[in-house]
């Protein structure tokens, strides 16, 4: 029996960080799982947040049909644990697309599981999502939006417009009601502050790795980490300007660059 666990998100809870120090580790874990990340997932990235726009059975049946396609390959190549990770699975950050909340998240968790247990029959398909305290939360999607699109929201604004969007707890209950006959867990970043490999230690807890076998792993370095007050502002002051896409684009990477 294949046992196939999914961290689907959220966005902006520590994933890149959990992501880099699996990615690190993958040799060292290899024995006990196989790890899928985006690039191994791209298509079935992709239909989640296709769906997350639209809210279309029909892109919800892609989603479905990319996760089957992927399922086959666990099928070729067996191993104790499949752990995907990638917060697109849940479909756009709140805030892109128009999109204000994770509404897509329970259905595209349904399909997911549907997808997977059709395919590999046998397969005990679980689903794990890490949270953030909601302020913390809020103020890291702002940041994103700044820097990864043309946001000209103030902070103030953008906390009025987005508030609902910080309802972590509220569309894990959706999500545990939708996929009611699979197991759902949930850990805030915060409780892995202090610990040795961050929010990835939850996913060796899960996986039940030895205090043994992490003792020969590596921390990754964190990145991805909010920017600065001062960088935050001239960010909302690029995106309120004249420029064009392009020069917009190269004014936010030298000024990112000059805060690495």
């Amino acid at each position: 029996m294949t046992r196939i666990i999914i961290h689907a998100g959220f966005h902006k809870t520590g994933t890149t960080n959990l992501q880099q120090t699996l990615r690190a580790n993958r040799k060292a874990l290899a024995p006990h799982l196989r790890l899928i990340l985006r690039p191994g997932m791209t298509a079935l990235c992709e239909a989640a947040r296709g769906y997350s726009r639209t809210l279309q059975d029909i892109d919800l049946g892609l989603v479905k049909y990319e996760a089957a396609l992927l399922a086959e390959g666990f099928a070729a190549e067996p191993a104790p644990a499949v752990f995907l990770s990638s917060e697109d699975l849940c479909g756009h950050m709140p805030g892109r697309h128009g999109i204000r909340t994770y509404a897509a998240a329970p259905h595209l968790m349904r399909a997911l599981a549907v997808a997977f247990r059709a395919a590999l029959p046998r397969s005990e398909v679980s689903f794990f999502f890490t949270t953030r305290a909601r302020d913390a939360w809020l103020r890291s999607c702002y940041a994103q939006h700044l820097h990864a699109s043309r946001m000209a929201l103030d902070e103030h604004g953008y906390v009025k417009r987005f508030k609902s969007s910080a309802d972590l707890d509220g569309i894990l209950d959706a999500i545990k009601r939708e996929i009611s006959d699979h197991a759902v867990v949930d850990t805030g970043i915060e409780e892995h502050a202090d610990r040795a490999f961050g929010p990835a230690e939850a996913v060796l807890d899960l996986l039940g790795i030895s205090p043994e076998i992490r003792a020969t792993l590596v921390a990754s370095e964190r990145k991805n980490t909010t920017p600065d007050a001062a960088t935050l502002t001239r960010l909302l002051e690029l995106n309120r300007s004249d420029l064009e896409p392009t020069a917009l684009r190269d004014a936010k990477r030298a000024l990112m660059a000059g805060h690495a």
